[in-house]
C-alpha cells in the first residue's frame, strides 16, 4: 500500500514508498578535478575535448561504482560523488578514500585516447548534509546540500597532483586503515580558522587491535567457549563456534583471551591460526593472512625470503613431489588473494596445509568479523571443517560476527554452536568505565552520566571516555555504528523508529499510524519487529519506548526540521517538546562547558538503585549551572533543593514533587523532599 505524502506548508517532506525521503545524514563527499584542465582544453579541438571527457568520466565513474559511490554531478571536468548518501555501512569515509586513491591508477592504466597523461587531485570531506533519498543515483543534481560539499571541493586544491587531501573527520574515520601524513593547516575560503589537512598515501593492512586492561564481565562466555574447544580437541571431534554480538560488544577481546588462556590442551601445544577481516578485503585475503601466520611471513619480506619460509612450512606437510607447485600456489595467493584460478589453487593448498598440521597437533582456526568477508572465505572454512570432520582431526573453527548476520550452518549440525555475547551488566559496565576513566586521567564521577549512554557496550564505553570534553554529544565512532544499524532496517521499520524518536516513551501503534498516515493494523507488526531487533522495549502498560537513548538521538537528528514539525503536530505537541534529550557530555577538569556554547545538555537519569546524594550539574541554553540532588528521570525536570518558587526566568513551574532515593522510607522521603519544576526546553535559568 503506498504511503500518503505528508505536507508541511509548501514543502514536500515525504513521498510514496518511504515516509521520510529527505534525511539529515552523515555523508562523505569526494571531489575529483583534473590538474591543469584549462590549459589542456585550450590546446584541443572541441570534438577531442568531448572524447577526452567521455573517457575520463567513464573511468572515474567505474571506480566510484565499484566502491559504492554515487556521482551527484559533473562540473566541467570535475566529479562530485557521495558515499553513505542512501545507505551507510559505517565505512563510508574509507570507501571514499579508497576510491580516490584508485582513480589516478585507473587513469594511468587506461589513458584517454589522443590525450597526454592526466593527473587529478582529490579532496575528501565528511560531515552532515541534507540528502534526498529518492534521488540518490548517478547524475542526479541536488541530491545533497551542506557545507561538507564545498569543503571537499576546496580541499582538493591542496592535494598534490595524483594525491588525496582529507579533512579531520575523514582522517579520524580512516586512521589505521589508510596510510596518512599530516600537512600544515590551510585557510579555506569561508572558514574562520585554518583547517587541519592530511594527505592519504595508500591503503594499509590494519593491525589487530591491542587489548589492554582487565577483562570485565566475560568470564561465563570465555569458560563456555573454552570448554567447547577442549572438547573438540579431546574427542577429536571438530567443532564450529560462532561468537555473535553487535559492534563494540567485545568479541575481539574475547578471542584475544581465548588465544591467551588456551595455549595447550592436556599438555599438547595448540596452534592458533587467527585472521581478521578488514573492511572490504580481497576475497581470499584472510586466507592469505592465515598462511602468513603459519609460515611467519612478513609484509616487507623479499620474494626470496617468502619462498624460503613457505618451503620450510610445507616441507613436512605435503609430499616432496608436490612441494614446488604448492609453494608457487601459495606465492600466488599472497601476491593477489582474489578469486582467480591461481589464488583459488593457493587456497586449496592452504586448506591441506592446515589439515596436515592438525594431524600433528590441535589446530584452532579463528576469523574475526566474518560478516565483512566475501563468500569465498565462508566456502573455504566450510570445506576445511568438512574435511577435518571426515578425518576426525582435533580442529575447531571459531568465527566472530554481528548478531544479525546469518551464518551458513556447516555439516554436521550437531557440532555447530552459537554463543551470543550479551551486553555487560550495569555493575560490570560501571567497573569498566571507572577503569577507562582512571587510565585516561579523568574523574571517575563521570561514571553515573556515561552509564545510560554506554548500554553495556565496551566499545561505546571507550568511545565516550575518549570524547569527554569534545563538542559532539555522540562520539563519531558511535554515530557511524548507529547509522549503519539504522540503515539495515527496511523503510517501514526505520520510519516507525523515527516516529518513536519523536514521541519518546509512551508510544502506541495508533500514534505511529497517525504520524505516518498508515492504515489501521499496519504499525503493530512493525513495532513488534523493532522490539525483536532490540530497538524498542515494551513498557508494563503495553506502550513502547526506544531502548537506547543514543539510537533515539541519532534517529531524531536524521529528521529534517519540516518532518519534525509535521510529526510533532500530528502527535499533538510542539517540535521542541518532542525532541529527545541530548546525552550529557561531562565537562573536563579544566571546567570547560560540556559541548558547544548554547547547546543544552539535559539531565540524564540516575541508574536504578543509585543513591540520591550524588550532585549533578545541569546546563540549559542561556543559563548558568544549577546543582541538584536526586534528579528526576524526566529530561526536562530540574530538581532544585530548598526552592519554594520556580527558578528565575522559568516560564512555567508545575507543582512540587518528591525526589527521594529509590526505596526510601516515607519519613525519609518527607525529610528529603525537593522542589522540581517542569521547564520548556531552552528556558534560561539562573542559579
Amino acid at each position: 500500500m503506498p504511503i500518503p505524502t505528508i505536507v508541511a506548508g509548501p514543502q514536500r517532506i515525504t513521498s510514496a514508498g518511504w515516509p521520510v525521503p529527505e534525511e539529515r545524514r552523515l555523508v562523505t563527499v569526494l571531489f575529483v578535478d583534473i590538474v591543469g584542465s584549462t590549459t589542456l582544453v585550450d590546446r584541443l579541438d572541441p570534438e577531442d575535448v568531448r572524447a577526452l571527457q567521455r573517457a575520463y568520466f567513464h573511468t572515474v565513474g567505474g571506480v566510484l561504482r565499484r566502491w559504492q559511490g554515487v556521482v551527484e554531478k559533473y562540473v566541467g571536468d570535475a566529479v562530485l560523488a557521495l558515499f553513505g548518501a542512501r545507505c551507510s555501512d559505517g565505512f563510508d569515509a574509507y570507501r571514499a578514500v579508497r576510491a580516490a586513491l584508485e582513480i589516478q591508477g585507473a587513469l594511468d592504466r587506461r589513458p584517454p585516447p589522443g590525450a597526454p597523461r592526466l593527473r587529478v587531485r582529490a579532496g575528501v570531506a565528511t560531515g552532515e548534509a541534507l540528502v534526498d533519498l529518492a534521488a540518490t543515483r548517478d547524475g542526479w543534481h541536488g541530491v545533497a546540500s551542506g557545507a561538507v560539499i564545498t569543503t571537499a571541493a576546496r580541499l582538493q586544491e591542496y592535494a598534490p597532483p595524483g594525491g588525496v587531501a582529507l579533512c579531520a573527520v575523514t582522517h579520524r574515520a580512516t586512521v589505521g586503515l589508510v596510510a596518512q601524513r599530516r600537512v600544515p593547516p590551510v585557510a579555506l575560503a569561508g572558514k574562520a580558522l585554518p583547517v587541519d589537512v592530511w594527505h592519504a598515501t595508500g591503503a594499509i593492512r590494519p593491525a589487530p587491535a591491542r587489548h589492554e586492561g582487565p577483562l570485565v564481565g566475560r568470564r561465563r562466555e570465555l569458560a563456555a567457549t573454552r570448554d567447547l574447544i577442549v572438547r573438540a580437541v579431546r574427542e577429536r571431534s571438530p567443532r564450529w563456534l560462532s561468537l555473535a554480538g553487535p559492534a563494540g560488544s567485545g568479541r575481539s577481546r574475547l578471542l584475544h583471551e581465548l588465544t591467551r588462556t588456551v595455549p595447550t590442551v592436556d599438555g599438547a601445544p595448540v596452534r592458533w591460526c587467527v585472521a581478521h577481516c578488514p573492511p572490504y578485503p580481497q576475497p581470499l585475503a584472510p586466507v592469505a593472512d592465515l598462511v602468513r601466520g603459519l609460515a611467519d611471513v612478513r609484509d616487507d619480506d623479499a620474494p626470496a625470503t617468502v619462498r624460503r619460509r613457505l618451503t620450510a612450512a610445507l616441507t613436512d606437510l605435503v609430499p616432496p613431489a608436490g612441494l614446488t607447485g604448492a609453494v608457487s600456489a601459495l606465492e600466488a595467493l599472497l601476491a593477489a588473494p582474489d578469486e582467480s584460478r591461481a589464488a583459488s589453487r593457493g587456497a586449496e593448498v592452504a586448506r591441506e596445509m592446515l589439515l596436515g598440521l592438525a594431524a600433528r597437533q590441535p589446530v584452532l582456526v579463528a576469523v574475526d568479523d566474518l560478516d565483512r568477508a566475501a563468500v569465498a572465505l565462508s566456502h573455504f572454512l566450510r570445506r576445511l571443517f568438512a574435511a577435518a570432520s571426515a578425518r576426525s582431526l582435533p580442529l575447531a573453527v571459531v568465527t566472530l560476527h554481528r548478531t544479525e548476520w546469518a551464518d551458513v550452518l556447516p555439516e554436521p549440525r550437531d557440532r555447530w554452536h552459537r554463543l551470543t555475547v550479551p551486553p555487560l551488566r550495569p555493575v560490570e559496565t560501571g567497573r569498566l568505565l571507572r577503569h577507562l576513566l582512571q587510565r585516561a586521567g579523568r574523574p571517575t564521577g563521570a561514571v553515573a552520566r556515561l552509564l545510560p549512554l554506554v548500554g553495556g557496550n565496551p566499545g561505546r564505553a571507550a568511545a565516550y571516555v575518549a570524547s569527554l570534553g569534545a563538542a559532539q554529544s555522540v562520539p563519531e565512532a558511535v554515530r557511524r555504528e548507529v547509522d549503519a544499524r539504522l540503515d539495515r532496517l527496511d523503510g517501514a521499520r526505520r520510519a516507525a523508529l523515527m516516529a518513536a524518536a519523536t514521541v519518546g516513551a509512551g508510544l502506541t501503534a495508533a500514534t505511529v499510524a497517525r504520524l505516518l498516515d498508515w492504515a489501521p493494523g499496519r504499525a503493530a507488526p512493525v513495532l513488534r519487529a523493532l522490539v525483536s531487533a532490540g530497538l524498542l522495549v515494551t513498557r508494563p502498560d503495553g506502550r513502547y519506548a526506544v531502548a537506547d537513548a543514543v539510537v533515539r538521538e541519532v534517529a531524531y537528528a536524521r529528521l529534517p526540521r519540516a518532518a519534525r514539525a509535521a510529526f510533532a503536530r500530528r502527535a499533538g505537541r510542539s517540535a521542541e517538546a518532542g525532541a529527545p534529550p541530548v546525552p550529557a557530555v561531562v565537562a573536563d577538569p579544566a571546567g570547560r562547558p560540556p559541548g558547544p556554547a548554547g547547546c543544552p545538555a539535559p539531565v540524564v537519569a540516575a541508574a536504578p538503585g543509585q543513591r540520591g546524594g550524588t550532585e549533578r550539574v545541569v546546563r540549559l541554553r542561556g543559563g548558568t549551572p544549577i546543582r541538584g540532588r536526586g534528579l528526576s528521570s524526566d529530561p526536562d525536570r530540574v530538581v532544585v533543593p530548598g526552592r519554594a518558587a520556580p527558578p528565575d526566568g522559568a516560564a512555567d513551574g508545575r507543582g512540587v514533587a518528591a525526589a527521594a532515593r529509590p526505596g526510601g522510607s516515607a519519613r525519609r522521603q518527607g525529610r528529603e523532599r525537593r522542589r522540581s519544576w517542569l521547564l520548556p526546553r531552552g528556558t534560561p535559568i539562573a542559579a
